[in-house]
């Protein structure tokens, strides 16, 4: 069966054939087959239920920052749900969408004065992304500050899960267990000083710049953290910083970043982190396990 989404689907922006790389931090990735951009609850749920009835594979994206999609492109229908990006604000507590960013969120809790989130003020990511993986940074998780998330099971159903049970751990929740999509989260903060708040998450900001390359295209960080190690670390000691594939590199300036320094593909990012994981290995005898989601056709 020939299946036309954008004849299905006329009040929903959707995209054929489309190139992924237009969206990815990395500027790399394949087409998708389908490209969706949902503006609210119901409009997903209406994608949710026709994939699940036409047997067709669909992949969920954010802001598609930690992420790497293969250069085979995408099958069936591919989900990017910034548009769903709205955030509000109820005593203590910041609802943000799965499509707002970290980083906007992080400043809306600023500007009531509510504190907890200053540990995000430079993660790049959708709230959705940040949930699903239970993102983190300088010490802070957020599993530290999510009251519950309102997800949507693979059937459609809609639940809300209490922070309890989305069962979060390092980069893990259990939205990947179940195959959820992350819809909305609760953050549960406290009142705090819109000074000191400001000045902790200037003082992230400016740390981040000058470790990170931010100035070149990135997955973010590349490899979780070993137990025991710093996977930046390991791979400065083996000597692999400047190591480059392609148009992709190790970055010279944080070890634990692949950066893309002339039009890599994925492919180029996927033979940097095999070589990397390999030397390391060989060299350390340690495991370097991927952060980032690589997703997608060879």
């Amino acid at each position: 069966m020939v299946v036309n989404l954008i004849q299905e689907f006329p009040e929903i922006n959707i995209k054929k054939q489309e190139p992924l790389s237009k969206y990815t931090f990395t500027h790399t990735g394949g087409e998708a087959d389908w490209l969706a951009f949902p503006e609210n609850v119901e409009q997903v749920q209406q994608l949710v239920k026709f994939v699940k009835k036409n047997d067709m594979p669909l992949t969920v994206i954010g802001n598609a920052s930690n992420l790497i999609v293969r250069d085979g492109g995408i099958a069936g229908l591919v989900v990017i749900v910034t548009g769903m990006n709205q955030i509000k604000v109820e005593g203590n507590n910041v609802m943000a969408q799965a499509g707002a960013t970290y980083i906007k969120t992080t400043q809306v809790a600023r500007d009531h004065s509510l504190t907890g989130l200053e540990f995000a003020a430079g993660i790049p990511g959708s709230i959705g992304g940040a949930v699903f993986m239970n993102a983190g940074a300088y010490g802070g998780e957020t599993k530290f500050a999510v009251k519950s998330a309102t997800i949507m099971l693979p059937t459609g159903e809609i639940k809300e899960l209490t922070n309890e049970e989305l069962d979060f751990g390092y980069r893990h929740s259990s939205v990947q267990d179940n195959h959820g999509i992350v819809l909305e989260a609760t953050f549960e903060l406290k009142p705090g000083d819109k000074e000191k708040i400001t000045a902790q998450m200037d003082e992230l900001n400016a740390r981040r710049a000058a470790k990170q390359p931010l100035e070149l295209p990135s997955c973010g960080s590349v490899f979780k953290r070993p137990t025991g190690y710093f996977a930046g670390k390991l791979i400065h000691d083996a000597g692999l910083q400047g190591y480059t594939s392609g148009g992709a590199q190790v970055s010279k300036k944080h070890a634990g970043f692949i950066v893309n320094i002339d039009n890599g593909t994925a492919t180029d990012y996927l033979n940097v982190i095999h070589h990397v994981q390999k030397v390391v290995k060989d060299k350390f005898g340690v495991s370097l396990e991927t952060e980032v989601r690589i997703i997608g056709r060879d």
